[in-house]
């Protein structure tokens, strides 16, 4: 008999319709008379309820949390209040066992810290089954998005020559010997001897690519992992990540702003519409952890929150304003802010971010504007001289969820950018012939998946919105 998807059944209620589903073993309680199962395929966050008699099941002690079982039975109506329908089951086959003195996953709640510890088996626990459905949705909605919308997918290159960010945080790829590898007369590892004749590295952003094919093709995306050798430890950062990158020629700032708006509530909107179980198991979940925690009782549930992004016009100010805003903030005066606000020019931290989306406009806000010594050398410069046409979108509770800018098309301002921060340019001799045969204004943003994934969940750290989290001193399974 064929495989029926437990969401299919419990969506359907096909009463009297012979089945066969399979699954993991969630619970099992057993009397004299009678067998309950509750069996999880991964298709839904529901189990599917099996019912049986002790009698027609041969090995009954091998049916525990986490075995797999394949089982043929008949849909009836359910006399408990918990499901609407159950399975009769007829036949039950164990695929596979699981020994319960061995298995982690026992029926009953486990830190978070703890399965971490487990990623190959934590797809199976409740709150990350709707964690990955719904990052699965985020995924698809993205494609959509674009496609609607005529743009073009580029797979950009996982192994580049060139650092977009500046930042210097790149892991090495490399074929020669880690002990002895050759080196220069000055003592230097010769690259001209590596694979590729030259220093890589793993990408930090497939932009720079992206630009090139959007000044031939229009509009396009990137949609692919990025690397980041940041020995940072925190809830907010991951070594390998994904990055959604659309570049667009003809875009000015206002452009890419409109369009970032767009695709951050088109999302929020497919997840609405499409994941209400999981996010609605999330939302509770999400309303239990305040609770415990002893937040507000005025703070957004989860699903408030993102009915709030999505009805709320994101609020735009430039830099410059915003420096005004925070400097004059009360948690500035009286010093709260772990990094104070003095002066126009320094950087702003997640602190400030959310100081400013959810406590003075309450709203999603789109900083642009921002100083050029802070920013990176592609961003447009404006006539101040003194800033670059860069734009930030921030969210409530999670601070920076889109950065992007217009980008320089001027050649002789591309070429200065790259020598006052001392880079080669004759490195960059791909990226500059764009600006010489017919170059046009054109925008491009980048949005992380993890931390969009993050805020769409409530989900506290990243590690637990990418299915194999690579940190530092973590690279298993």
């Amino acid at each position: 008999m064929k495989r029926t998807k437990i969401k299919k059944l419990l969506h359907t209620a096909p009463t009297g319709a012979k089945v066969c589903v399979k699954g993991w073993v969630r619970t099992k309680r057993t009397s004299k008379h009678v067998v309950f199962i509750a069996l999880n395929d991964g298709s839904t966050i529901h189990n599917l309820q099996l019912v049986t008699e002790p009698s027609k099941i041969s090995r009954i002690t091998d049916i525990t949390t986490g075995a797999s079982l394949a089982v043929e039975g008949t849909i009836v109506s359910s006399q408990g209040g918990a499901q609407h329908i159950e399975l009769q089951a007829e036949k039950i086959t164990i695929l596979g066992t699981a020994a319960p003195d061995k298995y982690p996953l026992q029926p009953k709640r486990h830190s978070l810290e703890f399965l971490r510890g487990i990623a190959h088996l934590r797809f199976r626990t409740n709150t990350f089954g709707a964690v990955f459905r719904v990052r699965h949705a985020i995924s698809y909605a993205i494609h959509q998005f674009f496609h609607e919308r005529g743009f073009v997918y580029i797979h950009t290159p996982i192994i580049t020559g060139s650092d977009a960010e500046g930042a210097g945080d790149m892991f090495r790829v490399t074929t020669l010997d880690a002990i002895n590898p050759p080196k220069k007369e000055d003592g230097r590892v010769d690259f001209q001897k590596d694979f590729f004749g030259q220093e890589t590295n793993l990408t930090v952003s497939g932009q720079l690519e992206g630009e090139t094919a959007a000044l031939a093709l229009g509009e396009i995306y990137t949609f692919g992992p990025t690397f980041r050798a940041e020995n940072s430890n925190t809830t907010r950062h991951l070594a390998e990540f994904w990055m959604i990158e659309p570049e667009m020629a003809f875009y000015n700032l206002n452009d890419n702003i409109e369009l970032a708006e767009a695709l951050l509530k088109y999302l929020i909107r497919f997840v609405l519409d499409h994941c209400k179980d999981d996010l609605a198991f999330l939302d509770k979940r999400a309303r239990e952890a305040a609770k415990s925690k002893k937040q507000q009782e005025d703070t957004l549930s989860l699903i408030e929150r993102l009915a709030f992004v999505l009805s709320s016009p994101f609020e735009k100010i430039t830099y410059t304003e915003a420096i005004d805003i925070l400097r004059n903030a009360t948690p500035n005066k009286k010093k709260k802010f772990f990094y104070p606000i003095q002066e126009w020019g320094v950087d702003l931290q997640s602190e400030h971010e959310r100081y400013l989306v959810e406590k003075h406009f309450k709203k999603p806000v789109v900083i642009t504007n921002y100083p050029q010594a802070i920013k990176a050398f592609y961003m447009r410069q404006n006539k101040d001289g003194k800033t670059v046409a860069a734009m930030d979108i921030l969210f409530p509770a999670i601070g920076e969820i889109v950065g992007g800018s217009q980008r320089e098309e001027r050649f002789n301002k591309l070429c200065a950018a790259i020598q006052r921060l001392g880079m080669d340019q004759k490195e960059w001799q791909w990226y500059l012939a764009t600006r010489l045969f017919g170059s046009v204004p054109h925008s491009g943003f980048g949005l992380g998946l993890e931390r969009f994934v993050q805020f769409v969940t409530g989900m506290e750290n990243i590690r637990d919105v990418i299915p194999f989290p690579r940190t530092p001193r973590n690279a298993v399974c």
